[in-house]
């Protein structure tokens, strides 16, 4: 296993600078962030414009990528695939295929997404939307010889408050995706943290699941147990002040037991990357902030791989 992290903490950085410092700090790998130029999404980057890129660009992409002894693990524009408003979603779909085709000119082996939900219908409607959609995108991406993959976030309050807006954020939700969505290659950016905040075992999953987990990402989550026991499993509704009852820590410093995930991962065979994404509020607010909660993340991760 070897260590890397998505690069949209650093934020409009160029690209070659995230990976020299990347590659000067001890990391091996970067997740690529690769939404639109024109987004106004919270921890999103263009550090790749995947509309315009050429064969000529990413050979130079390669080329600097390779230089300093990094691999790029995955494309990465987490968005929703399902929007309720049709000309969004084919939008969006579309992006997702032009990471694809950008994942291929730049010998890049995944692309992440979020599934995403029509907030107009139930969960379980959601799923005959999904088939439809996923089965395009997966077929799409299996033709081209790229995996794609959901993260399993659950994006609460991402278009009502207090609702998932995802339909892919329990391993009884991710039986249904594959039900639904079987190629062998759709799977899974698997983040325990989201597990964890939910108050899910993120550890028997791995065996269950260990087929469809492409990519791992290293994010931990700290439960408040007062803050729970005062606003209970659907956290605050009207209280304005600080955090809800979890909030998202670098490895190391929440309550996710990473060498028990390694061990579990170790266990059915997986060898790929460890990606940190970093969303700890603690060490935001600067670059140098940033940096230091990598650091600290990979001297913690480090330890047990």
């Amino acid at each position: 296993m070897y260590l890397g992290f998505l690069t949209v903490c650093l934020g409009k950085m160029p690209l070659r600078e995230k990976a020299e410092w990347a590659a000067k700090n001890g990391f091996k790998a970067l997740e690529v962030a690769c939404w639109p130029q024109k987004n106004d999404r919270e921890y999103s980057s263009c550090d790749i414009n995947v509309e315009k890129l050429t064969a000529k660009e990413a050979e130079e992409i390669k080329g600097y990528i390779k230089a300093l002894g990094l691999t790029i693990t995955s494309l990465a524009y987490y968005d929703n695939n399902l929007n309720n408003d049709l000309k969004k979603r084919a939008s969006i779909n579309d992006h997702v295929k032009k990471c694809i085709d950008a994942a291929v000119l730049l010998g890049v082996p995944a692309v992440g997404t979020f599934a995403g939900r029509n907030q107009g219908k139930s969960i379980k409607d959601n799923f005959d939307e999904f088939e439809i959609v996923f089965g395009e995108l997966a077929s799409y991406a299996e033709g081209k010889g790229i995996r794609l993959m959901i993260e399993n976030c659950p994006m609460e309050g991402w278009q009502i408050q207090g609702i998932p807006g995802t339909i892919s954020f329990t391993p009884e939700l991710w039986r249904e995706m594959f039900r639904r969505v079987p190629n062998k290659n759709f799977g899974l950016n698997y983040d325990p943290s989201h597990l964890r905040f939910q108050l899910i075992d993120y550890i028997a999953p791995i065996a269950e699941f260990k087929d469809r987990i492409f990519h791992v990402h290293a994010k931990d989550s700290e439960v408040f147990e007062d803050k729970l026991a005062r606003y209970g499993v659907f956290n605050k509704q009207l209280d304005g002040e600080g955090t809800g009852y979890w909030q998202f820590r670098m490895p190391g410093l929440g309550q996710v037991d990473f060498p028990a995930i390694v061990k579990a991962l170790k266990a059915v065979g997986y060898d790929g990357v460890l990606s940190i994404e970093h969303e700890d509020p603690l060490y935001e607010g600067s670059e140098a902030r940033v940096k230091e909660g990598l650091i600290l993340g990979r001297e913690y991760l480090f330890k047990h791989i």
